[in-house]
C-alpha cells in the first residue's frame, strides 16, 4: 500500500516558522496567518502498536495555500502526491498507476487542513498545549469530526520551528515526520502543483 494512504495523515507540512516567545498553540496559529508557501525536506516513519518501525521513507514536500501541494517520495521507492487545488493526485511510479479524487474530500478536517486549509483551524480541531518534552514545545489537536482516519495529532516545536508531526490512528499505529533545510514562504513554480499522468499510465477515479 505504500505511503498513499498516509497521505492524508501527513500532507503540506510547510515552513513551521512562529514567534521565538509564544506558546504552541500561537506557534501553530502565527506559522497559518503567516505562512503562504513553503518547502522543506522530511523523513518519516511508521510504528506498530508495540513502536517497532514497520515502514520509512524520505522525499521533499513543498506548499502554495490554499490547497496546492506536492508531496514527494523519493526513497527507498518513488511516489509522487499533488494537490492542484481542484483534485488530489497519488501516481506510484513502480505501478505505473494515477488515482485521482476531489481535493475537497481528501482534504477535510485532515491534518493537512491544519497547515494548508483555512486559517480557521479551530473550527475543525481542539487544540490543546501539552507543555515540553524531549526538548519540543508540544501540542495535541483532536478533530471534532467521528469520520477521521486519526484520532490525534501531536506536533512539536523547537524553538520557533515546527520539528516534528506525529499522527495517531484507530489502530495504534504512529506516523511520525520530522523536517529538515525548512525554507518559508520561498517562491515555488507554477507548474510544482500542476500534474499530467504519464503516457500509458492506469488512471483511476475514486469517487
Amino acid at each position: 500500500m505504500k505511503f498513499a494512504t498516509l497521505f492524508l495523515l501527513s500532507t503540506v507540512i510547510g515552513a513551521f516558522v512562529s514567534p521565538v516567545h509564544a506558546g504552541s498553540i500561537e506557534k501553530l496559529q502565527a506559522f497559518v496567518a503567516q505562512t503562504q508557501s513553503a518547502r522543506a525536506n522530511f523523513t518519516q516513519n511508521v510504528l506498530d502498536e508495540a513502536g517497532k518501525s514497520v515502514q520509512s521513507a524520505q522525499g521533499q514536500l513543498s506548499f502554495f495555500r490554499p490547497g496546492k501541494f506536492r508531496w514527494e517520495y523519493r526513497k527507498p521507492y518513488e511516489q509522487l502526491i499533488i494537490g492542484d487545488g481542484e483534485r488530489l493526485w497519488v501516481y506510484d511510479k513502480e505501478l505505473e498507476q494515477v488515482t485521482v479524487k476531489k481535493l475537497d474530500g481528501a482534504l477535510g478536517s485532515s491534518p493537512a487542513a491544519l497547515l494548508a486549509g483555512s486559517n480557521e483551524i479551530e473550527v475543525h480541531y481542539n487544540l490543546n498545549a501539552t507543555g515540553v518534552k524531549g526538548g519540543l514545545d508540544w501540542l495535541e489537536a483532536y478533530p471534532k469530526a467521528d469520520d477521521t482516519l486519526f484520532e490525534k495529532v501531536r506536533m512539536g516545536f523547537k524553538g520557533n520551528t515546527l520539528d516534528t508531526m506525529e499522527l495517531f490512528d484507530h489502530l495504534g499505529q504512529v506516523t511520525r515526520i520530522r523536517f529538515s533545510g525548512i525554507q518559508r514562504n520561498p517562491s515555488l513554480p507554477a507548474d510544482a502543483f500542476s500534474f499530467t499522468p504519464p503516457q500509458g499510465a492506469d488512471v483511476l477515479e475514486d469517487q
